[in-house]
């Protein structure tokens, strides 16, 4: 990784995922991926039609998320993109410190989404071994995913790159 900003990296090979934080002055750029994430990535993913709000304009509380997240010095919106510089794909990256494995520190990756189309050309599993090279010069100990039971493509995606089920995870929607 080449360090760009305080907060920022880059990885460059077939795409590139770049941290959201190196854009934060980039307003066109940011519009770019929350149209990208609310057109292309959540409004074509099965069960983000179930659950998402796509109307126009974005909703506020989409665009107090993005902002929220901006802020956060424990949690990373990545975006993915290819050589060209498009917005292919993004990803968000959350690192939690706890009180377990030695006060050890968590990366939990979560809402990866990578274009349709695109889908079985490398670029997940380059955004996914980025981020497990960003967990680990970070220091953390684990990195961490759940995926929903329905997607199973995505779970034996998971377990090629050398994640395991070790966990039950449960969940309460209030």
């Amino acid at each position: 990784s080449e360090k760009l900003l305080k907060t920022s990296y880059s990885v460059h090979c077939e795409g590139r995922a770049i941290d959201w934080h190196m854009d934060a002055r980039d307003k066109k750029k940011k519009r770019q991926a929350m149209h990208l994430m609310r057109k292309e990535l959540l409004a074509t993913d099965k069960l983000g039609k179930l659950r998402e709000n796509f109307t126009t304009p974005l909703p506020q509380k989409y665009i107090d998320a993005f902002r929220e997240i901006d802020q956060d010095p424990n949690v990373e919106l990545i975006v993915v993109e290819d050589d060209r510089g498009q917005i292919i794909g993004t990803f968000q990256m959350t690192f939690l410190r706890s009180l377990i494995y030695q006060g050890g520190l968590a990366a939990q990756i979560e809402a990866v989404r990578i274009r349709d189309d695109l889908r079985g050309k490398g670029f997940g599993k380059q955004a996914i071994k980025w981020a497990i090279a960003r967990a680990t010069e970070k220091g953390a100990h684990i990195v961490q995913l759940t995926s929903h039971k329905e997607r199973t493509d995505a779970i034996e995606f998971y377990r090629k790159l050398g994640f395991e089920a070790t966990h039950e995870g449960m969940k309460l929607k209030l």
